[in-house]
């Protein structure tokens, strides 16, 4: 029996998945307009991905806790991954999903500077494991989990001013560059800079969590580059592994190598760097050439704006690339609009954290034919609402 994490879950049957569509037991096809929740950006049964995963099951699969034997896949991935990065971002630590890169990067900061002190944002989320759900900030969601990490105080997201609170006895400052369960937020470049400008000050580290907004999710590989920063620490997941789940901590080899040593085997993962799994996101990595496609996700993006932006049921609308966030009145209406456009074949999902708001994140691949096809069905379905 599979335990649910929800009284009532959707519980679609689905049998295949292909391109941007998803079809059920019934033959029932959907459009798939979240990717699985940022996950399968490069769409579904990428051919790429899925011979590069068979290429690897016929050599191995897992032969050893990450970290002790040299695997071609692994050392391949990294090396890709690293490149599209900038210069100080050249050392990769993969392991199994976004929570775990998070995990892993407040350890290291803390081994590293020496500190305890973790400094988080109003609106938050970094994922649902112990460390994680403590520097995410919705309160509801973390009281029937109490006590959790010790040491994590929370600033007020995008004040200039907030940032003041990062001293000498931070050891670092986390938030994700663009926020996804709070809506789809974006800061302001001054945030940003006064941000990376007070952590040198203090020699406090910043980690980006971009396990969400990354992977050209924004309109660029990485979203930090469009405010001209680079994090001492990067967190990455979702659809970086193509489909099949990973995660990976990018930081210099300098910070990087505090966990070799005192102790030895600082943090260890039995299934990071799985071989299967880095070879079919080195594909993915090879496949969609990310950083050329900025323009054409940006154009993407701005046609779902175009179509749905200005309906009177739309109360707020955010976006940067093909992250979108939508606010209606009320969260019925939400919960009614999601459930209308299922049934007429469109999937849409909530955020956890803002009941009257929805997310949009198809896969980047997307034809600007399915999004006019889907967006007209969710316009009916607007239309329908109380």
């Amino acid at each position: 029996m599979l335990a649910n994490t929800t009284c009532h879950p959707v519980g679609l049957k689905i049998k295949k998945a292909k391109g941007c569509k998803l079809i059920d037991d019934s033959g029932k096809e959907y459009l798939d307009f979240i990717a699985g929740v940022s996950v399968n950006n490069l769409g579904h049964s990428v051919p790429e991905i899925n011979d590069a995963i068979i290429k690897q099951l016929e050599n191995h699969a897992h032969v050893m806790v990450y970290g002790e034997y040299q695997q071609e896949s692994v050392t391949r991935f990294c090396d890709t991954l690293s490149s599209l990065l900038p210069n100080a971002l050249n050392t990769v630590y993969p392991l199994n999903s976004g929570t775990e890169a998070i995990e892993a990067a407040l350890k290291i900061a803390k081994r590293h500077t020496g500190r305890s002190k973790i400094i988080s944002f109003t609106g938050a989320y970094h994922g649902n494991t112990h460390g994680s759900m403590s520097v995410s900030s919705n309160e509801y969601k973390k009281t029937a989990f109490r006590p959790l990490l010790p040491g994590v105080e929370f600033l007020e997201w995008n004040s200039i001013d907030a940032v003041e609170a990062i001293d000498t006895d931070t050891a670092c400052v986390i938030l994700e560059t663009i926020q996804g369960d709070a809506g789809v937020r974006i800061p302001s470049s001054a945030f940003m800079t006064a941000l990376r400008e007070q952590c040198n000050a203090c020699s406090s580290l910043l980690i980006l969590d971009e396990i969400q907004c990354g992977y050209g999710r924004s309109g660029q590989f990485s979203a930090f580059s469009q405010f001209e920063i680079t994090p001492d620490i990067l967190c990455l997941g979702k659809a970086l592994g193509g489909g099949l789940p990973i995660g990976a901590v990018v930081s210099s080899k300098e910070i990087l190598d505090c966990i070799q040593s005192k102790p030895e085997l600082g943090h260890i993962t039995t299934f990071g760097g799985n071989p299967v799994v880095c070879a079919a996101a080195n594909a993915g990595l090879l496949k969609y050439k990310l950083l050329e496609r900025s323009l054409e996700v940006e154009e993407k993006g701005q046609l779902i704006e175009n179509l749905l932006s200005e309906h009177a049921k739309v109360t707020s609308f955010r976006r940067t690339g093909l992250m979108i966030g939508i606010n209606l009145e009320t969260a019925n209406q939400v919960s009614e609009l999601i459930q209308k456009c299922r049934e007429r074949g469109v999937l849409l999902f909530w955020f956890l954290s803002v009941p009257n708001g929805f997310r949009i994140s198809p896969p980047l691949v997307i034809s600007k034919e399915e999004i006019k096809e889907g967006c007209a069905i969710i316009l009916n379905a607007l239309n329908e609402l109380q």
